[in-house]
């Protein structure tokens, strides 16, 4: 018997979710939570761009996955328990082309956020994993 990869699992799940979704627009879905698990985490994590820009924290893919598991178990825990609180995002100006005038983008920080479909970065400055040396200053 063939056996169903992490991400085949969170594709279908999240296929699930966006029938559901379809099918009843104007069923309003007030959780996501029984969805998340540490499959789910591990695989936004591997779909996680790793290259981007730091956020306010100055946590990089680097220093996330050295304690990749206890990052994301930590994460897990306190999604599950309504702690989690998603990061401030770090604002840069950047030119715009052809002009002296710029626009606003906002960096977020390295995390995997549980409930993107489509993970996104971030790692809440006051993490207990993240050394206080490798945290930016404010």
């Amino acid at each position: 018997m063939a056996q169903t990869s992490g991400c085949e699992i969170i594709t279908t799940k999240q296929e699930t979710i966006a029938n559901l979704a379809r099918q009843a627009p104007g069923m309003v879905l007030t959780t996501l939570a029984h969805h998340i698990d540490l499959m789910w985490l591990e695989e936004a994590y591997r779909r996680t761009r790793k290259d981007g820009a730091v956020g306010v924290d100055g946590v990089t893919a680097e220093v996330y996955e050295a304690r990749l598991q206890e990052n994301l178990s930590d994460l897990l825990e306190r999604f599950k328990s309504g702690r989690y609180q998603a990061p401030p995002v770090r604002r840069v100006h950047i030119p715009k082309d052809g002009t002296k005038k710029t626009r606003p983008i906002g960096i977020p920080t390295f995390i995997v956020n549980p409930t993107d479909a489509q993970p996104a970065f971030g790692m809440g400055h006051h993490h207990p994993s993240i050394p206080p040396a490798q945290r930016a200053t404010r």
